[in-house]
């Protein structure tokens, strides 16, 4: 596809996406603690975690459709919130290590219980989500209150039973896996034989068991002898859906790299190198900046991978090392504004991207609390808001346009008049519906398509 922006008349999304939910406080102070660092579907979608910069994770549950309550069904509500990660201090390099929530991943569910890993920048944690609605009652040894009976006063045994009560949710650390990482952990993945997981640094990518805590294998370390010859770091990493020894991590300099694990232990010699040879025209001061890939994602069928850099979304082919098969401008009009992003550190923010559960819609965010979709299929595009004085309840998004220059069309938004402080990073597709989840800086907005919506 060529490089040029594609921009559709506004309306002609393939789906007409409307608001559904939306969660956080309108205030206008926004406390750091509280600003969303990422958000995650559970492989059925019933469940969507979040964590933030607090170090709390909050899950929300798929309400089960009701007769009786028509307009709530499908609804997310509030499940269960927890604290993850308290801040620490590192004494040895006296460094602050702070509480935010780098990532969190589900695990595939093995029994009537959930369980996810969530990160901060250097330990993993392993929780468990399990319900309680009964509770044993009319224990011969034990009072009401769980203490100790006098033994002397037990004159009869009876059969202790278990008494309904209001639905509990328990989540409790089952694991703890520190000291795996120098540099900040900057993504987790869980393998598909549901077993082991890596987790990937600065310049390291670990792989653990989930039943170990206390050792990890090192399969990737690109630290070099003398930290002074250091060219990249890696940014993201992520296993393919089906393979159990295949991986993926990319790197600041905008290449991809798939390893083999069956090849070698330590897969510093990748099987494929994918990156694509830089536009002369194009070089300028900032080309090594903006070429950075910030997120990494196999498709559902494990064919492509979707990468995100500064200003375009690709999508590789497994099978094709040159170039990417599909290149997407998310907001080619800021080009001409990379001096000024470069001055306020803009342009080193991380925005991550996402696949629709068929493959063939992609998803990323931009500014001004925008958020961009690419079908695949037909090549049309549209830019969405995320906004509470856009999104009405049930209403469709109206696409938005921004315009550089020229003749400006009523509700276009100029390039200068865009917000730099309201960032679309962390956004999640549901597994297979068409259900979004976006995290604008406190506030998680829900959306779904209209047709799903009236069906609700």
């Amino acid at each position: 596809m060529s490089h040029k922006q594609v921009s559709s008349p506004p309306g002609e999304s393939a789906v007409d996406w409307c608001l559904y939910q939306l969660n956080g406080a309108a205030e206008f102070e926004v406390s750091d603690a509280d600003i969303i660092s990422t958000v995650e579907f559970n492989h059925t979608g019933e469940l969507l975690a979040t964590g933030d910069k607090g170090g709390r994770v909050v899950i929300f549950q798929r309400e089960p459709e009701s007769k009786n309550e028509p307009y709530n069904q499908g609804e997310y509500n509030v499940y269960s919130t927890f604290q993850s990660h308290e801040p620490e201090f590192d004494y040895l390099k006296s460094l602050e290590i702070e509480e935010k929530i780098n990532k969190i991943k589900w695990l595939p569910q093995q029994n009537a219980a959930h369980s996810l890993l969530s990160t901060n920048d250097k330990t993993i944690k392993l929780w468990k989500i399990t319900e309680r609605d009964k509770r044993p009652e009319g224990y011969n040894l034990k009072d009401e209150e769980g203490k100790l009976k006098d033994l002397s006063t037990v004159t009869s045994l009876q059969v202790p039973v278990l008494k309904p009560m209001d639905l509990m949710v328990e989540v409790t650390p089952r694991r703890i896996f520190a000291n795996g990482h120098t540099y900040h952990v900057n993504s987790i993945s869980v393998n598909s034989d549901c077993e082991t997981y890596m987790s990937a640094d600065d310049l390291r990518i670990n792989l653990w068991h989930l039943a170990i805590t206390d050792r990890s294998f090192n399969i990737v370390d690109i630290k070099p002898a003398n930290m002074e010859d250091l060219t990249e770091v890696i940014t993201a990493s992520e296993f393919h859906p089906h393979h159990c020894n295949l991986f993926v991590y990319s790197s600041s300099k905008g290449s991809l790299r798939l390893c083999d694990m069956r090849a070698s232990a330590l897969c510093d010699k990748h099987s494929k190198l994918y990156e694509e040879p830089e536009d002369p025209s194009n070089r300028s001061f900032f080309s090594e900046i903006i070429s950075s890939v910030s997120d990494v994602k196999f498709s559902h069928s494990g064919r492509y991978m979707l990468t995100r850099d500064y200003l375009t979304v690709k999508v590789w082919d497994l099978n094709m090392e040159t170039k990417p098969v599909e290149t997407y401008q998310v907001h080619d009009y800021l080009r001409s504004k990379l001096c000024s992003l470069y001055e306020n550190d803009c342009i080193f923010d991380k925005f991550e991207c996402a696949w629709n559960g068929s493959d063939s819609v992609i998803m990323t965010g931009a500014y001004n609390n925008f958020f961009r979709m690419f079908d695949r299929n037909t090549k049309r595009d549209v830019t969405l808001e995320a906004s509470r004085e856009s999104s009405k309840p049930r209403a469709i998004l109206k696409p938005r346009r921004v315009c550089v220059g020229g003749k400006r069309r009523k509700d276009d938004i100029s390039v200068d008049s865009l917000d730099f402080t309201k960032k679309i990073l962390h956004t999640a597709w549901h597994p297979t519906e068409n259900i979004i989840a976006i995290a604008a800086t406190n506030n998680l907005y829900i959306f779904q398509d209209k047709v799903n919506s009236e069906m609700h």
